[in-house]
């Protein structure tokens, strides 16, 4: 009954969210601070499967169109960084092309919810619109090159690239165009980890997008690309007293920082002790709520089920604060569905793999659009119902967790 609630609430919360079709921007969702009538990209790339749970899939496809179509030179190849219903840059972070707010790793995150979203709906407009090819094409080359984001420069850049001439660093449209993180407010913040993960998962889907076109000499150019920054990750980061990776570079040349959320979002641990002590950091810490959203999917995914379900229902509690952030609902809608319920689609190959993460009870959903049809799923404890509801034909692969001798299908 607790999930329940949580997921009525979480429901509920996100589709108040949902803006007017006929607003000059078009179809439209609140993923920003609350009552700016606006989105931004982090958000809006952090709420794309929530909204899709719930069927805002006109208003992601809208948004994440907005972003990709606005990427300019005159910006130095960033796009806008948020827009409002007014369809124009929010002023709260905009004053014109040479002045404005950006966090780099928004490209980076964009390219990585239009993969996602491609991998949960089938819809390949994602993957082969020229709107989107252009964008990728660019945030992988020319705003890498422009922003010197290279591999080999991410400790020995500039600390304000592309500054506005004059430059006044009391100004936050001068001091923060072009953050590289997503975290705010450190001096002289010259990289943080979480960049550098971005850029290596944006590159990763690009060069998935390009498999898809069958252009594998080029993909295969941008894995190896972003191999090179997982890489530095590793030797660069990993503070081995500490058994951390550290989340701040400064300008006077020290690190700082541990136990960075963005590693496990952008998926760029390849080292499973690491990883878990990643976890085990943020499990022991308070955090913003920003951030908290996303905890019960790692926690599902590593294996921190009860944690996963107490940080779930934490998010839900009318007692929390904060919980209003838009980005909170459409998490907790996520983390019910892909984290608890385990529903992973994978367009690639027209499949849907589920997983019941719970030693106990059911869960059930219904009616859930994905692939380009609706399915619905009930689990319990060590038994998963799968119906698709639509005409696409989609392959089930159906897991259980722990060591299992054999399957029964249909009693067979």
């Amino acid at each position: 009954m607790a999930v329940q609630n949580a997921f009525s609430w979480a429901k509920a919360m996100a589709q108040r969210y949902k803006g007017n079709d006929a607003d000059p921007v078009g179809a439209w969702y609140e993923a920003a601070l609350p009552a700016r009538d606006a989105f931004c990209m982090r958000d809006v790339s952090h709420q794309i499967i929530g909204a899709e749970i719930i069927g805002l899939n006109k208003e992601n496809k809208n948004m994440l169109t907005l972003f990709a179509k606005h990427i300019s030179e005159s910006k130095d190849w960033c796009s806008y960084w948020e827009m409002n219903k007014y369809n124009k840059p929010a002023p709260a972070d905009y004053r014109n092309d040479k002045e404005f707010w950006y966090n780099l790793n928004a490209n980076f995150d964009v390219m990585f919810a239009c993969w996602r979203v491609y991998l949960w709906t089938g819809d390949k407009s994602y993957v082969t619109d020229p709107v989107f090819a252009d964008f990728f094409d660019k945030s992988s080359t020319l705003y890498i090159d422009r922003w010197v984001l290279q591999a080999d420069s991410l400790l020995t850049r500039p600390l304000y690239p592309n500054a506005p001439t004059p430059f006044n660093v009391k100004d936050s449209f001068h001091r923060c165009r072009g953050i590289p993180s997503y975290s705010e407010g450190i001096p002289d913040l010259k990289m943080g980890v979480d960049l550098i993960a971005s850029i290596y998962r944006g590159l990763l889907s690009y060069a998935s997008v390009l498999r898809l076109q069958s252009q594998n000499e080029r993909a295969e150019f941008f894995e190896k690309k972003a191999a090179r920054y997982q890489q530095k990750i590793e030797t660069d980061w990993w503070n081995k007293k500490d058994s951390l990776y550290r989340s701040f570079y400064s300008a006077n040349g020290d690190f700082d920082g541990g136990g960075d959320s963005f590693l496990l979002w952008f998926d760029a641990l390849k080292d499973k002790q690491r990883a878990r002590k990643t976890i085990e950091q943020l499990a022991s810490e308070k955090t913003n709520i920003e951030i908290e959203s996303y905890l019960p999917m790692h926690f599902y995914k590593y294996g921190y089920w009860e944690k996963a379900h107490e940080r779930m229902l934490h998010l839900a509690n009318p007692s929390t604060p904060r919980r209003e952030y838009p980005e909170v609902s459409f998490a907790v809608l996520e983390s019910i569905v892909k984290g608890l319920m385990g529903i992973e689609p994978d367009a690639v190959s027209q499949q849907v793999t589920t997983m019941y993460r719970d030693k106990s009870g059911e869960a059930e959903i219904k009616n859930l659009p994905i692939l380009n049809s609706t399915i619905d799923v009930k689990h319990k404890a060590k038994e998963t119902l799968f119906f698709n509801r639509g005409k696409t034909v989609i392959n089930w692969r159906a897991v259980f967790a722990g060591k299992h001798n054999s399957i029964v299908i249909k009693n067979e």
